[in-house]
């Protein structure tokens, strides 16, 4: 059960991720909001995804406890915790604890992934208000990247006041 739950996420995770970056690659990264300029962070980061109890008998439903290490622009930790459902969706929530370009503090990343028709999409997102310390503040929307060998990255556009 626990490596089928294992299994289930990385595959989600992995048809996420390749929607994600060919939105990324369609979409523009220059956009201001709010007279905000836009910032772009990248680097490697390692997740470890494992199986958490079931609150309910429907073996549709599997939780995932989150454990990442990012690297790069994104020198940080978090921990978090995913809900899927089959193939088909999966929610989490993440706290990240860092330096994101020398900004120190914390915040939260909202996952939220669906599949429908074949087709993946994959969102996330900074919490609103979420951020901490020098990253109060902070929006933004991050995508997951994985290679075919497997290595993982991100792609994080953000703004953050006074961040120039």
């Amino acid at each position: 059960m626990q490596k089928r739950l294992y299994t289930l996420a990385v595959f989600l995770l992995g048809i996420f991720a390749l929607s994600s970056a060919v939105y990324a690659q369609t979409s523009s990264s220059s956009a201001q909001k709010e007279s905000r300029m836009t910032n772009h962070a990248t680097g490697p980061f390692e997740v470890k995804l494992n199986p958490l109890p079931a609150y309910n008998d429907d073996k549709a439903f599997g939780r995932m406890s989150i454990d990442k290490q990012f690297h790069g622009d994104l020198e940080a930790t978090s921990k978090g915790e995913m809900l899927a459902y089959a193939r088909l969706a999966y929610v989490a929530l993440e706290k990240v604890t860092g330096s994101l370009r020398g900004h120190t503090g914390t915040f939260v990343l909202q996952h939220k992934a669906t599949m429908a028709n074949g087709t993946p999409t994959l969102t996330i997102t900074v919490v609103p208000t979420s951020g901490t310390g020098q990253l109060i503040g902070l929006e933004g929307n991050m995508n997951i990247i994985i290679a075919p060998d497997g290595k993982h990255s991100y792609d994080f556009d953000y703004t953050l006041p006074n961040s120039h």
